[in-house]
This record gives C-alpha cells, sequence and structure tokens, in this order.
C-alpha cells in the first residue's frame, strides 16, 4: 500500500510511472501532480507498438531509461482486462502475459497498481471541456448531475461508468465488451447466424473491435458470396471511407449501426444521465463517416425511450494520453 508519507511526495510532486496498455498500443508516461488546478501534469510520454517488446517489464525500462526515471520507483498500470489475486490479469487483447505482481518484482518498484483501463480513461474524459469534444448528438449540455458512460473500441471494447458523488466520483468499471451480442434487423441476424459458426458465444467485441471490423466484413462477405481483398482492420475503414469498396463501406456502416444500438441499450441499462463519451482508438480515424452513418437513429430506435436519450449529450473524444491521465489520476486519488 502507499504510505501517508509516500502519498505526501506524490501529492508534493514526485514523478511517478503511468501506463495504458492495449492490445496494440502501450502508453507510457512519467507524470506528477499537477499545479494550478491541474490535477496530473504529464512531463513525458510516448506511444509504443505492442509488438515493439515481449513484455511490459521491457517496455518500462526502455522508456524510464530514455526519459531521466531512474529514480522512479512507483507507477499504475491501466489495462483491460480481470485482475486475479495472485496480480495476474486474464485478457484477451495484449500480445503477452501481464502479471502486475511479477512486473513490480522484476523493476524493483516499490508500489504498482492495476486500474481497469478505461475506468482510467473515465477518469479523464467525464471531465473533459466540451471544446476537446465532438458533438454527436444531443444537447450540450446535460439537464442532469448524473452518471456518464465512456465506451470505446479498440482491440477489444472498452466501457466504464462515471458516477458523481458529493466528496469525490466513483468509476464502476465493466466488461461489457463481453456481453452477448443483440441482432435487431434481418441482415444483422443473418451476420450472427453466421458468426456463430465460428464463436460460440458472439460477444459484442466480436463486431465492436478492430478485429471484429474484420469479422464483420469476413462474415458480410460469405453473405454474398464476395471475396474479402481485404486483410486488416485499417485496410477496410480506409476502404470504406475512400468510397472505392462497396463491401467495406456496408461493412463499416454495419459497424456503426451496432455501435448505436449497443450505446443506447448501455445508456438505458446503466441509468445513464450525464453524458455519453466515445473514445478509443478506432472511433477518432473514422469520425466524418460516424457522423454521417446510422449511430444515432440506431442509438435513438428505442421506442418510448427515445425520449430520454434524446435528453443526453454523446460526445466523440480523442483517445491521446487520456488513459496515463486518468490512470494517474486514479493513483494519486
Amino acid at each position: 500500500m502507499v504510505g501517508p508519507a509516500t502519498t505526501a511526495s506524490l501529492v508534493n510532486g514526485m514523478p511517478f510511472l503511468a501506463a495504458d496498455v492495449g492490445g496494440t498500443h502501450a502508453r507510457l508516461a512519467l507524470v506528477r501532480a499537477g499545479r494550478a488546478g491541474q490535477p496530473v501534469e504529464v512531463l513525458a510520454f510516448r506511444k509504443y507498438d505492442c509488438t515493439d517488446h515481449p513484455s511490459l517489464v521491457d517496455f518500462i525500462t526502455d522508456f524510464l531509461a530514455a526519459h531521466g526515471g531512474g529514480g522512479v520507483d512507483r507507477g499504475v498500470v491501466a489495462s483491460a482486462g480481470y485482475a486475479l489475486d495472485d496480480g495476474t490479469v486474464i485478457t484477451t487483447n495484449l500480445p503477452w502475459p501481464l502479471s502486475i505482481r511479477e512486473t513490480r518484482e522484476q523493476l524493483g518498484f516499490a508500489d504498482l497498481r492495476l486500474v481497469n483501463d478505461f475506468e482510467a480513461v473515465a477518469y479523464a474524459t467525464a471531465a473533459l471541456p466540451v471544446a476537446e469534444t465532438v458533438r454527436i448528438t444531443g444537447p450540450d449540455q446535460a439537464a442532469v448531475h448524473g452518471p456518464v458512460l465512456v465506451l470505446g473500441p479498440g482491440t477489444g471494447l472498452g466501457a466504464a461508468l462515471w458516477i458523481p458523488r458529493d466528496d469525490r466520483p466513483f468509476v464502476l468499471a465493466t466488461e461489457a465488451g463481453q456481453a452477448a451480442l443483440a441482432a435487431n434487423n434481418e441482415l444483422e441476424l443473418a451476420l450472427l447466424a453466421q458468426l456463430l459458426k465460428q464463436h460460440r458465444h458472439v460477444t459484442i467485441e466480436h463486431v465492436l473491435s478492430g478485429p471484429g471490423i474484420l469479422n464483420l466484413y469476413r462474415a458480410l462477405a460469405a453473405l454474398r458470396g464476395a471475396r474479402p481483398a481485404l486483410s486488416t482492420p485499417s485496410q477496410i475503414t480506409a476502404a470504406a471511407q475512400a468510397g472505392n469498396d462497396a463491401l467495406a463501406r456496408e461493412t463499416l456502416e454495419i459497424f456503426c449501426g451496432f455501435l448505436g444500438s449497443v450505446v443506447g441499450d448501455m445508456a438505458l441499462t446503466y441509468g445513464v444521465q450525464g453524458g455519453i463519451r466515445l473514445a478509443g482508438g478506432i472511433l477518432p480515424q473514422i469520425r466524418d463517416f460516424l457522423l454521417n452513418s446510422a449511430f444515432v437513429g440506431r442509438y435513438l430506435n428505442k421506442g418510448p425511450m427515445r425520449a430520454a436519450l434524446e435528453r443526453i449529450p454523446v460526445r466523440l473524444v480523442e483517445h491521446g494520453q487520456l488513459g496515463v491521465v486518468g490512470a494517474a489520476h486514479w493513483y494519486l486519488n
């Protein structure tokens, strides 16, 4: 545990490590408690490809050596997955095993903590000024200071709920991406049937993620009797936005429709009133496509609850440094 003396040192500006580890990228930062009303100050930041090193220890060692962090011995790691009592993390998206206890011991750190990646993003995102976000639908400001849903597709699908309280906000981490996918029209039913040929349990993130885009593309090609010429999510999203590949464009339209439906379902399930923030690595890359897609129509297509959803501001945010800033905020508090 972080003792009182150490907590005071952190609050007074002692640098520490904050890492945001996803299936595609690892973002590392040297941070300290902020000044002049800023909760966190980022002293150094680097984004790596997860294939750059074989373990988190190697990433951290490389980063600290490059940025004068030789005296740093405390930190926090934001990662998707479920932490077990022995410090290992159950995750389907990281390219290498993760154990916070073993990482701490190998680095010789006095303290290293784990926080859910979208729990960290939620801490940073919920307080973002409106000017730093892009409106998708709903009013500029929520009428009620209530729970905020933070959700985003990347290598998987992350989701967390930011809940305001009198003393300090609380963030509920979820594994919503592992919930079962629901179809809402005949084409989606046919795609779900196609996906069930490969998966006994078709989850939301089997569709709403980078790998999910590829899953959708291949399933749609099978239904259309077409040859899938593209082999990566980035190729599919690029071709869809360029408008020169009908199959890719239809795939991305279906992706946006599923996303709208899932976001609406989660808003109703979690009693969201304060807003919805869409993050993750994919959505900023398809911003214009998303804004002109079926997302809003599907999000609002909830029968008599449409009026409730129309009151919720839905905004897009750039992921960037949100994970490391949010993780650092969580660690300091």
